[in-house]
């Protein structure tokens, strides 16, 4: 029996993160404050970030390909479902915020996902000159029924973890979101 995985594996490093690997000559990173085990220890929580990235990214796919829709058209109906829920009025300039993007685009947005029978454009209740846009109750349901329930999982994770760790990790996330966002007008010298 042929066993692709293990052949896969010889063929390549046996932790893409470990900092051995990635930094050997200590160009990004200096080593002098940590440990050998440490080093391994935190390679070992890389590759377990890589690990969640690629499965969401997997699921991010699949649920593209089911509901036929682009990246940006899944973002725009997570921000209209939440809007149902929240009883908000979704004008197409919050979408335009949310997304970040043009006035321009999201019109183009808005028509495909019109087009497609994903929303529904109706006159804003309080404000004359805008549009207030809705999900339609099939894509509402069909979007939670597949796409919803899967990324819920999520949820029983993070409740297996007792408050004080799921400080830790929200402290560590959004501490590694800080040290990667990319400023444009401020860098980071590398560290010494």
């Amino acid at each position: 029996m042929h066993d692709e995985k293990s052949e896969d594996s010889k063929d390549r490093p046996s932790n893409l993160y470990a900092l051995d690997a990635s930094d050997p000559n200590e160009r990004l990173i200096n080593r002098r404050h940590y440990s050998a085990h440490d080093i391994e220890h935190i390679g070992q929580l890389m590759e377990a970030l890589a690990g969640l990235r690629e499965a969401e990214q997997q699921l991010s796919e699949a649920s593209q390909r089911y509901m036929a829709l682009g990246q940006t058209d899944m973002k725009a109906l997570h921000f209209l479902i939440v809007a149902h829920n929240t009883q908000t009025i979704a004008t197409p300039g919050a979408i335009a915020a949310h997304l970040g993007i043009s006035t321009a685009s999201t019109t183009k947005l808005l028509d495909r996902l019109e087009a497609a029978g994903h929303i529904i454009r109706a006159p804003h209740p309080h404000d004359r000159r805008a549009l207030a846009i809705s999900i339609t109750e099939k894509t509402y349901e069909t979007a939670v029924e597949t796409v919803g329930r899967q990324q819920a999982k999520r949820f029983h994770a993070a409740a297996r973890l007792t408050h004080q760790e799921r400080d830790i990790v929200m402290r560590f996330l959004t501490d590694m979101t800080n040290q990667i966002t990319i400023q444009e007008d401020h860098r980071d010298p590398p560290e010494p």
